[in-house]
């Protein structure tokens, strides 16, 4: 029989320090949970036990404390991000059946000695495990030790037994306790004898046994006289040091290993705690669902009937009983082509499955999405509204979006799977065996009416009605209408231009290897950073494991240096290009001839929404060879494209958020805010603001949006950070609205623990209150950015929701394909593309009234390029 003890206290500060901070949307830390958790998961696979115990230590005073104040008098507390964690482990470990061990006036090292010792006496195997080498002391008669150490940044594991003390040592298990007495022992405060260090303490006490071995023979024992004085000088200290250093087996707690026998694990119980603290991916690594599922149901403890799905085919009957009861979850299957497959319908107390593959199945689910009085629910909207267009048809009003309310809650979270939301919240659903649905998606379906409840209290508690209903569950309908829309592109213009590009590198490949004297791999950083910096010895090579360090930032700042490395970075730019994007995007058109990007609007923190499959908001702007691009995006046959971007939009959020008089007055009065920000900062005339002080001045202005510091502002720029940072400190002597602003909204969202924006979307902001510095400096850049990014990522939603509702209800034909940003591009047939560039503008300029004017430039064109540039 074997017992498996932990030394809870140094696991899980192993576990805190070798894993980044990790936390909950709210801000409670989760490193050292998710840490300690793997590592107990790896020790029960390792080390098979027959029961464990699990030490921890009191903050009470032990009888070391008393007998010595200075002992661990120099540590440090446990720092507030670990302390917050210790009592979720410790519950999850009980959830779990597993004991937790403290004794008062006693460390968890006793704990440890004390179960050393039952075992033996009861002749089971132990193994302790720890990272405190202390523990050593205890090896012998069927008890091993297994210590965790941390090498060249790898956890590195060893068990000691007495011949593995022998061979690392040289002594007996039970002589380490007198080494320590010697030598001391820094981390606990334990003094030893002053002038005694490990080797001369290792020597002693191989030589002569045991410290009363040396004190009772001190006068005559074979050592050199100046040893003979310290050890003299040192006999209290010493004997004192073994009794702080000698760990107890007398601690009075039940010794029996039986008295460790796992208990019946509450794995439910486990798994809600461990979705409250948002560690999914633990529940899954432990396995916890599967052992859930498998576990026998406690006696004598009700359970609820599991919900039974049925195939309706009576679908009169079923519409009926949907009108009377007025709302319904929906979850629609679709097949490989987009067609309807099946429609799972949770309703009352009901799980409903109807066959859309099927004329009246089809017939049916239509009747049923498009009927304004049946109130629906769905977990991503976005594909039911895709069906509804494929199907020629359209649903007045909007849909309850579960996954769209859990992104407003939270939008750091990994994902948003009903399910682990389910567990989150605490919504439980069982639903029977069914074999003619998709188990998933039925148990899915069957969580939402709970669910939808759950998240509908905290949105309303959060006072993000408006945000949900009125901004992210409409523009589902817009992004499916996108997506199913397109936009054009010319295939083989973008393959000639392709062909193009690969001429150009393959000039400058030839271009590069006579600059470097060789031929290599320009794609391998190895060979790269050999070439660079040790065959043509260019200044600043930073090696890693990996070789030299070639990024962008680093080819960047040696392009004076040598010829070679512009050429690497135009290569560079050009191989993205022609794989990327010229390759890459062939790859997406459809049959149509158009690409169907996917929008996305739970991906990004800041409420941006994002594009994939191909991300179209990519294509490259900011070089001509780049922006080429644009001229193989196009109109179809007939029609013309209108590109809509908002000027300075983040600036304008500013200025009305800080309401900053100098800045809202430049907007009002249509000046040039870059020339106006370089007029006061560098003290010159507007007219006198040369080309490359306006761009520097931009550069302040938007890196104060982003909360640059002088460092960032500095290598932007090109200046010293001395420079840059008088740059910052006179733009905010100048808007003085922004400065205060600036101090606001880090005080407020320090308190709230988070950052809103002025429609009520969050971020939290956990890093505000963390003790690193490095965590709580980007906090404090996010809480100052968020509000500003997130109301221009808000505006452009609500111009888009505007925009489309505008051009049907006039009945026009031009559609909305598009959103990069800060940019809207409608495609409208050629005899409406004034009146949409007429609605597109005014739209956009008055999504929300700020302070100051939104500006809007509008440019019609057959291709993008013509439209944009």
């Amino acid at each position: 029989m074997k017992l498996l003890v932990l030394d809870g206290n140094s696991i899980i500060n192993r576990a805190f320090y070798g894993i980044k901070l990790l936390t909950t949307k709210d801000g409670r830390y989760t490193n050292a949970i998710y840490g300690f958790m793997t590592m107990f998961q790896h020790l029960l696979d390792e080390t098979h036990p027959d029961a464990v115990a699990c030490a921890f230590d009191l903050k009470a005073p032990t009888f070391r404390h008393k007998a010595y104040d200075g002992y661990k008098a120099q540590r440090k507390g446990m720092p507030p991000e670990l302390a917050q964690q210790l009592p979720v482990v410790q519950d999850l470990l009980r959830l779990l059946g597993y004991p937790i061990v403290t004794c008062e006036g006693f460390e968890a090292d006793d704990i440890l000695g004390t179960l050393a010792r039952g075992c033996r006496e009861a002749n089971w195997e132990c193994i302790i495990a720890t990272g405190d080498r202390d523990s050593l002391q205890l090896v012998g008669g069927g008890v091993q030790v297994r210590i965790t150490a941390t090498k060249m940044g790898r956890p590195e594991v060893t068990l000691y037994d007495e011949a593995k003390i022998r061979e690392a040592y040289g002594v007996e298990p039970q002589q380490l306790i007198d080494i320590k007495a010697l030598q001391g022992d820094t981390s606990d405060n334990i003094p030893g004898v002053a002038g005694i260090g490990p080797k001369g303490a290792t020597d002693l006490i191989q030589k002569f046994g045991t410290l009363n071995a040396i004190y009772d023979h001190l006068d005559t024992i074979d050592i050199r006289d100046t040893l003979r004085a310290k050890l003299a000088a040192g006999r209290d200290s010493a004997f004192m040091s073994r009794m702080l250093g000698t760990i107890r087996t007398d601690a009075p707690i039940d010794e029996a290993p039986t008295a460790y026998l796992r208990t019946a694990p509450q794995y439910p119980e486990a798994i809600r705690l461990l979705s409250q603290m948002e560690c999914f991916n633990l529940i899954e690594k432990l396995g916890l669902r599967t052992m859930a599922e498998a576990a026998p149901s406690p006696e004598n403890i009700p359970t609820d009937a599991p919900c039974a799905a049925v195939l309706r085919t009576d679908y009169p009957a079923l519409l009926q009983e949907l009108h009377t009861e007025g709302s319904a979850a929906i979850a629609l299957q679709t097949q490989p082509d987009g067609e309807w497959a099946a429609l799972y319908i949770a309703h009352g107390s009901q799980l409903s499955v109807c066959m859309a593959d099927q004329p009246d199945g089809r017939t049916f689910v239509r009747q049923l999405l498009t009927d304004p009085t049946i109130s629906l629910t769905a977990h991503d909207s976005k594909p039911v509204y895709a069906a509804l267009i494929r199907a020629g048809a359209e649903r007045p009003g909007t849909i309850f979006d579960t996954a769209l309310a859990a992104y407003l809650l939270n939008p750091s979270a990994a994902g948003y799977d009903p399910l682990r939301l389910a567990e989150q919240y605490g919504v439980s659903v069982s639903v029977g065996d069914c074999d003619f649905a998709d188990s998933a998606v039925l148990k899915a379906c069957a969580v939402l009416p709970k669910l939808a409840e759950k998240l509908a209290g905290e949105i309303a508690a959060n006072g993000q009605e408006s945000l949900l209903r009125d901004m992210e569950q409409p523009l589902a309908r817009v992004l499916a209408e996108m997506e199913h829309v397109g936009f054009a592109v010319d295939c083989e213009g973008i393959t000639k231009y392709g062909q193009l590009l690969q001429l150009q590198v393959d000039l400058l490949q030839n271009q590069i290897y006579g600059e470097a004297g060789c031929e290599f791999n320009i794609n391998s950083p190895k060979q790269l950073g050999e070439v660079l910096f040790e065959k043509l010895k260019l200044p600043g090579g930073k090696k890693t494991k990996t070789g030299y360090s070639t990024n962008a930032d680093v080819l960047e700042d040696l392009q004076e240096e040598s010829p070679v490395v512009r050429d690497i970075l135009e290569y560079r730019t050009l191989t993205k290009l022609k794989s990327t994007y010229c390759d890459g995007l062939t790859k997406e058109i459809a049959a149509d001839g158009r690409i169907h990007s996917k929008f996305n609007q739970t991906e990004t923190r800041t409420g941006r929404i994002s594009s994939t499959e191909p991300n179209l908001q990519n294509i490259p702007t900011r070089t001509d060879i780049g922006r080429e691009l644009r001229r193989y995006f196009h109109a179809a046959d007939g029609c013309t494209l209108i590109d809509a971007d908002y000027s300075q939009i983040e600036l304008r959020v500013l200025a009305h958020v800080s309401n900053d008089s100098a800045m809202i007055e430049a907007f009002r009065q249509e000046q040039d805010i870059h020339r106006i920000t370089a007029s006061q900062v560098f003290h010159l005339p507007p007219d006198m603001v040369t080309p490359i002080l306006r761009s520097r001045a931009k550069a302040v202005n938007f890196g104060i949006v982003y909360g640059i510091g002088a460092f960032s502002l500095a290598k932007d720029i090109h200046v010293s950070r001395a420079e840059a940072a008088r740059y910052i400190r006179d733009y905010l002597a100048h808007y003085t609205g922004v400065d205060q602003y600036m101090t606001r909204v880090v005080a407020e969202a320090r308190e709230k623990g988070y950052a809103e924006d002025m429609f009520g979307r969050r971020r939290y902001l956990p890093e505000l209150a963390s003790s690193n510095f490095n965590l709580r400096s980007f906090g404090e850049r996010v809480a100052r950015n968020m509000p500003i990014q997130g109301a221009a990522a808000d505006i452009i939603k609500i111009a888009m929701i505007r925009v489309r509702d505008r051009l049907r209800k006039e009945g026009l034909r031009a559609r909305l394909i598009l959103q990069v940003h800060d940019e809207l591009i409608v495609e409208a047939p050629e005899a409406e593309a004034v009146r949409a560039a007429d609605i597109l503008k005014e739209e956009m300029e008055h999504a929300v009234a700020l302070q100051v004017p939104m500006t809007v430039d509008v440019h019609i064109g057959k291709t993008w390029y013509d439209a944009k540039g």
